[in-house]
């Protein structure tokens, strides 16, 4: 049984999506207008291995990742480079997928950009206005956070704690120091679309939530990112989302620890950051995936060369056991060591003792089949042996999911394992059920 930390609970819970085997997880996306750094690369590729691990356990999973194309810091790098924004952001938008390609993260299943949701933006922000919960003020829309008792929920601050931060009522056009925009009214020289209150353009925080209804409904499953957007980002999701809809918007929060540079979150602003590309310039991509995986997704990672060069001696021992094995045989995934890292990961997706114990089954084990089978399952899982080697194959994942649909069927789960089979199929992957077992092949 997984059990994970949930922030909004604040603590570990059973993970249950709402239908049984289908999980609908989004996570926030980055903000493109320059080129990935590091931090973006942790939490982006601990959504994928979250997704990996959740589909190893038999769930189908919809992993949905927004881009940012249209905010003030796009506009202002646009306005400094003399290029139109949207353009500029969509350009740096294909950049961030192919440094997260290079690091062998795999992409979600969709990719929404803020710009192609306008109409269901201004449909959100209607619904809103419509029940209470917003008002115009002269082309800006915003959200009156006093309609919504329970705001600060997610991230423990109280409104009327954060109302102490000012000394008086704010004298622009918001009620309330604490309203947010759902819809900016349109400047000079800005991208602006037309609306009931005039051209304009989205506030960042709805995008995410008129996106999360668009492809899930009220309630989605997981959504996440870095805890650093717990408050105002998320906690300004729930608000407007739980408003409109009377519902929970999102059953578990998990949120990923921040990267850190001299015990400073590495951003753009601090300029402290590393850029994913120039960091690959120097280090492997499986060296920086043990880098960033092997910590506890909750705790901050100080960035370092040192964490690198260390993370190089892990990958070296994990790779090295790989390449001595016979080139030929077969692996037993059902070692004591792949039960072991199941129950591993199954407590809040713990990866710092994952490879913990990957470092002690090269170093322990001497059953060849036992440790190709584990070393078959933990790539599957964390992509840290070279594909030249013949790591970072799907195949193993896809093994897997046939094995438990197997399982499915020997247990007469008859509705699972034809879940199995049609959700391996909408991925292009078709089976043949034979006396000598079931076999599989693309399509």
């Amino acid at each position: 049984m997984l059990r994970i930390y949930d922030t909004l609970r604040k603590k570990k819970v059973e993970f249950r999506p709402r239908d049984g085997i289908k999980v609908m997880m989004y996570a926030c996306g980055p903000t493109t207008y320059d080129h990935a750094h590091m931090g973006h690369a942790r939490t982006a590729m601990f959504f994928d291995f979250f997704r990996r691990y959740l589909e190893m356990k038999g769930y189908f999973v919809v992993y949905v990742s927004n881009v940012t194309d249209i905010d003030d810091k796009v506009i202002n790098r646009g306005k400094e480079l003399g290029v139109e924004p949207v353009s500029l952001a969509r350009m740096y938008a294909k950049e961030y997928f192919r440094d997260m390609d290079a690091l062998r993260v795999r992409r979600p299943n969709i990719t929404p950009y803020a710009t192609d949701h306008i109409p269901e933006i201004i449909e959100f922000v209607e619904g809103l206005i419509e029940k209470g919960y917003a008002y115009e003020s002269d082309g800006d829309v915003y959200f009156s956070v006093e309609k919504f008792p329970e705001y600060g929920k997610l991230s423990g601050r109280r409104p009327e704690e954060m109302l102490a931060g000012y000394s008086r009522v704010s004298t622009d056009k918001k009620r309330s120091p604490l309203d947010f925009a759902l819809w900016k009214a349109a400047k000079e020289g800005e991208p602006a679309w037309p609306s009931p209150w005039g051209p304009g353009r989205p506030g960042w925080h709805i995008e995410c939530s008129a996106m999360n209804y668009r492809y899930f409904g009220p309630t989605l499953d997981v959504h996440g990112g870095g805890t650093d957007l717990i408050f105002p980002h998320h906690e300004n999701e729930i608000a407007q989302s739980e408003a409109l809809t009377g519902r929970p918007f999102a059953l578990h929060w998990v949120h990923t620890g921040m990267l850190n540079v001299n015990r400073e979150k590495m951003s753009k602003s601090l300029r402290n950051y590393f850029l994913v590309r120039e960091v690959l310039k120097g280090w492997r991509p499986e060296v920086i995936r043990v880098a960033l995986l092997n910590a506890h997704y909750r705790t901050p990672l100080e960035y370092s060369t040192d964490v690198l060069e260390e993370a190089r001696k892990v990958h070296d021992k994990i790779w090295g056991a790989w390449q001595s094995l016979p080139s030929e045989g077969e692996g037993n995934r059902e070692s004591r060591w792949v039960e072991k890292l199941v129950e591993i990961l199954n407590d809040d997706l713990n990866t710092r003792k994952a490879f913990t114990l990957a470092l002690e089954a090269v170093a322990k084990e001497t059953d060849a089949a036992a440790l190709r089978g584990f070393l078959e399952v933990f790539d599957a899982l964390f992509s840290v042996i070279p594909v030249e080697t013949g790591g970072g194959n799907e195949n193993a994942l896809i093994d897997l999911l046939v094995e438990v649909r197997d399982r499915a069927r020997k247990k007469r789960d008859y509705e699972m394992a034809d879940y199995i089979r049609d959700a391996l199929r909408e991925m292009g992957i078709l089976l043949e059920d034979t006396k000598e077992g079931t076999r599989w092949r693309r399509a």
